[in-house]
């Protein structure tokens, strides 16, 4: 007897591709695009939204991308389906980052269940964190996390974590310094009306004492200041590679372990200037050091960054 397999609609699928659009992004780019063909959803990497200055192998931009694929992977085992991905399908589409088919139906367990919740949830936190240690066994969930996407994500050390800070001051300072680099900052920022972008209510405020490597957005938008935690927990995102699947599944890592944090009440910042100056990165600790992560307990940031709506993202039906 021959077992038939129902595959979702596309409207379940294309529902799926709107959560996949909440994942992070390098300046909130969003440098990616769908397509739906039967039980398979193509993900794509716009080459137009990459950011040329800061990212000119596109190494974030598929770390974007993988967190967007993650998501999509989530959403649908969240609506009852398995699915098998493969990365760089086609050799001769470069643009094709990953390609993931729905495969048997399966019952959504409780940690899929908790992850997708967490989805609208999580945000990137650019505002001060609470002096509160993060338990071990928390950080040990995320680690794990991490390892589930085929990366490593280790805590620094007291004397690791002053150097990372320091590694991260000198980046921001040579950032400065590459041409075009306040150009293409202004380009992502702003509140004009649009649905990309980092808008000022979510650019948080300057370090005081300016240890913090959050974001400095002071060229293009207003920023008050704020005294942050002196003491920050970081984390490193590494991989054992550095070729391009490496940096998608660093994307894949990072989301699972974004997402993880949202679920356990941390509050995530990404910071990403110390691995955008290769000298700095080189520095870092772990094989090939793709992200460094900040976490810690905070307020909800206020606002959320907007996100193109699905039509512009989704190919239509062919």
């Amino acid at each position: 007897m021959t077992t038939t397999v129902v595959r979702p609609a596309r409207k379940v699928l294309a529902d799926c591709v709107r959560a996949a659009t909440a994942a992070p992004s390098l300046h909130n780019s969003q440098p990616w695009r769908f397509r739906i063909d039967g039980p398979a959803i193509d993900v794509f990497a716009e080459p137009g939204r990459r950011l040329q200055v800061i990212d000119p192998l596109g190494r974030e931009q598929l770390m974007s991308v993988g967190a967007a694929v993650f998501t999509l992977r989530l959403a649908i085992r969240q609506a009852g389906y398995r699915t098998e991905s493969a990365l760089f399908p086609e050799p001769g589409v470069p643009d094709l980052v990953a390609r993931v088919v729905v495969s048997h139906p399966a019952a959504a367990n409780p940690a899929v269940e908790a992850l997708y919740a967490a989805i609208p949830h999580r945000h990137t936190n650019r505002w001060p964190f609470a002096q509160t240690a993060v338990p071990a066994d928390a950080l040990e969930h995320l680690a794990d996390a991490a390892r589930r996407e085929g990366a490593t994500l280790a805590v620094a050390g007291p004397t690791a974590r002053n150097a990372i800070l320091g590694l991260a001051q000198e980046a921001e300072r040579r950032l400065h310094e590459l041409p075009g680099y306040r150009a293409e900052l202004a380009r992502w920022t702003g509140d004009a009306v649009r649905y990309d972008g980092v808008p000022a209510q979510v650019a948080g405020p300057w370090d005081a004492l300016e240890s913090m490597p959050v974001r400095d957005f002071g060229a293009t938008l207003p920023r008050r200041t704020a005294s942050f935690e002196p003491y920050p927990t970081l984390l490193t995102l590494a991989t054992h590679g550095d070729r391009p699947a490496d940096w998608v599944r660093a994307g894949q890592a990072l989301q699972r372990a974004l997402l993880t944090a949202t679920w356990l009440d941390l509050a995530t910042t990404p910071i990403s200037q110390p691995v955008e100056i290769p000298a700095v990165r080189e520095v870092l600790a772990g094989p090939y050091a793709q992200l460094v992560l900040r976490v810690g307990y905070g307020r909800r940031a206020p606002g959320s960054s907007p996100r193109r709506p699905v039509s512009d993202v989704l190919d239509p039906a062919h």
